[in-house]
């Protein structure tokens, strides 16, 4: 079990936990949007993934958008199969917390999705967030086309100049394509709603900086200073 590993350093595969074949169970429907949880997506509906830190806040940012269909939380970029949310923490799975967005491309554009992402969490840290400590905590992009590959290293470009000039290093998000994506445990589905702990932890917010991608401004929910949160 590698005993005395950092969980700031990443686990490769042979050392991985096997983890289970078994998906871990969740609700049918959004607390928050009442849509499908799990699917089936509306045709024409498309996919995005996001690590952020802490999957509860950065949530809560991409259900307020306009044109979201669906939101729900997981683990992606490792390893090990069906994780557990303990098993995430140990470090040992290689997976990133992460959140699965349903949206309508027709009515939200991926740039706007990306625009969310970059301009509400600090995407220079390494194997943290804040005072969140480890390699589940790391700053990322699953993308699910080659499309939005291309989009996404090209945001990246765009805001290095920006994130320089605020005096902050080199962004360090790993983009690459989305493997597998896990459903976490059904208690962290929408975690900060209303109907659980709207005032619960959450270190996500602006951080002062404007990517320039996409046209048009940004819809004001996706920055909101969250009631409770700690930035």
């Amino acid at each position: 079990m590698l005993f005395g590993r950092s969980k700031s350093e990443l686990i490769d595969a042979e050392n991985a936990l096997p983890g289970r074949a078994q998906p871990l169970p969740v609700a049918d429907r959004h607390t928050v949007l009442d849509t499908p949880l799990t699917g089936p997506w509306p045709e024409g509906y498309e996919t995005a993934v996001f690590g952020m830190g802490c999957f509860w806040g950065a949530e809560r940012i991409f259900w307020r958008i306009p044109g979201v269909y669906s939101t729900s939380v997981g683990y992606a970029g490792g390893f090990t199969q069906n994780p557990s949310y303990e098993e995430v923490c140990s470090g040992l799975t290689g997976h990133a917390e992460v959140v699965l967005v349903v949206y309508d491309p027709a009515k939200v554009a991926y740039e706007t999705l990306l625009k969310a992402f970059w301009e509400n969490h600090d995407p220079t840290q390494g194997m943290r967030q804040g005072n969140d400590r480890g390699t589940q905590y790391r700053s990322a992009i699953y993308t699910t086309s080659d499309a939005q590959a291309a989009t996404a290293k090209a945001s990246l470009e765009a805001f290095q100049p920006v994130v320089t000039a605020a005096g902050l290093g080199q962004i360090t998000t790993e983009i690459r394509p989305l493997g597998e994506y896990y459903y976490a445990e059904n208690y962290h589905q929408q975690y900060l709603s209303d109907a659980k702990n709207p005032y619960g932890y959450c270190n996500h917010g602006p951080n002062g900086l404007s990517c320039p991608i996409g046209v048009g401004n940004m819809p004001a929910q996706t920055s909101v200073e969250v009631p409770g949160a700690t930035h």
